[in-house]
């Protein structure tokens, strides 16, 4: 069980790497994590999202649709990444 449990956390870390260096097409998934927003939201990853895993593009788009139920700190550097992608100034980290 334990290493599921590394394998999982493996695959999820992945992704949000792969999220932070690429965009996905489509509008709600267009959203690039900072490294930032990767270490604020894994957690809410694997308890919101973890069927989505490890599809980015759908990681992003539940995480945006589970908006009001992330983290605090999670939620807080979305807004803040996501923000600054519509107006492009996220940098990559």
């Amino acid at each position: 069980m334990t290493a599921l449990f590394f394998n999982t956390v493996r695959k999820v870390s992945l992704a949000l790497t792969f999220a932070a260096s690429f965009s996905a097409g489509s509008s709600t998934a267009s959203f690039a994590f900072s490294s930032e927003a990767q270490q604020m939201c894994t957690g809410d990853a694997f308890r919101l999202c973890s069927s989505e895993i490890p599809n980015i593009p759908k990681i992003t788009a539940c995480m945006i649709k589970r908006r009001a139920d992330l983290s605090a700190g999670c939620r807080g550097v979305m807004d803040r990444d996501l923000a600054a992608q519509k107006s492009g100034k996220l940098a990559a980290h």
